[in-house]
């Protein structure tokens, strides 16, 4: 199977991201698109996060990264079913076609900053070694209003073009940019806590799908009020790239047994000698995806 099978067989077409989206997506690095899922959809999912929060409390998202301050939640889909249909928005699989080419899921966070937590060092995700190498495109689900007052995610327009910034304390990464131009090192702030010109706070309603791409200059911001701000933080990556999570190493037979061959294709959970699959070699980036 390859990635345009398997969006035929979940009925997936370039059309699910408009020409709007894409330009936005090109230009911006970011688009938001409201009413994507209920609010009864939405709350099933919080609900399913309070769930498994509860079971897992301080440890929660340790197959990944446990961040003090914060409520998280990895590995979801072994976890619960409440979150497949996050797996199945045709604009976020439309978007990663068009953004990364042949791709895979790269890993599932659920994320809710408490009173007081959440602020982060700007940041991307990602390295890269020239503008147009995309690595990762980000889907942020609200299953809560992100508003001003509940730590919404920051980011400053058009900067995916720009130096890439690794924070160790963030992506806990070991990789290090290339030395930047004058241009590119009168860019990068001497203080990444501090606001940055022209940034954009994020504000949506519960239902609302930001799209980023991962190489936008970004963070996470205090929140200031003890209201929920529960997300699902999806991220796809292109297929000669490591996972964020392996997803085979944490496979459940439940999890299997519900996806359907395109979804085992997108979330890399087939094994390998199974229908002839042949597994790309990947590239090694150690300690980046952590």
């Amino acid at each position: 199977m390859y990635t345009k099978q398997a969006l035929r067989i979940l009925g997936v077409s370039d059309d699910d991201v408009t020409a709007a989206q894409k330009a936005a997506l090109a230009a911006d690095g970011y688009f938001t698109v409201e009413n994507v899922f209920s609010r009864k959809e939405c709350a099933e999912m919080a609900e399913a996060f309070e769930k498994i929060h509860g079971e897992e409390k301080e440890n929660g998202g340790h197959e990944v990264h446990v961040e003090p301050g914060t409520r998280r939640v990895s590995n979801i889909f072994n976890k619960s079913s409440a979150f497949d249909k996050c797996l199945q928005i045709p604009l976020v699989l439309a978007s990663c076609h068009h953004l990364l080419g042949e791709f895979k899921l790269h890993g599932s966070n659920l994320r809710d900053p408490k009173k007081g937590y959440g602020h982060q060092q700007i940041h991307t995700d990602v390295p890269k070694y020239f503008d147009d190498d995309w690595w990762v495109l980000n889907a942020i689900v609200l299953f809560d209003d992100m508003t001003l007052e509940n730590g919404p995610t920051r980011v400053v327009p058009c900067s995916h073009h720009w130096q890439p910034i690794n924070v160790p304390v963030v992506n806990l990464g070991e990789w290090e940019p290339s030395e930047p131009t004058d241009k590119e090192k009168a860019r990068i702030p001497k203080d990444l806590d501090a606001p940055y010109p022209g940034e954009m706070l994020i504000t949506a309603k519960a239902g609302s799908v930001v799209i980023t791409n991962s190489s936008l200059w970004h963070s996470g911001t205090v929140k200031n009020a003890d209201i929920h701000r529960r997300v699902c933080h999806l991220t796809y990556t292109r297929r000669d790239l490591p996972q964020q999570l392996t997803q085979i190493d944490f496979l459940t037979k439940p999890l299997y047994d519900r996806m359907n061959a395109a979804h085992r294709f997108l979330m890399e959970i087939e094994p390998e000698d199974a229908a002839g699959i042949k597994r790309q070699k990947k590239r090694e980036h150690s300690g980046w995806w952590n």
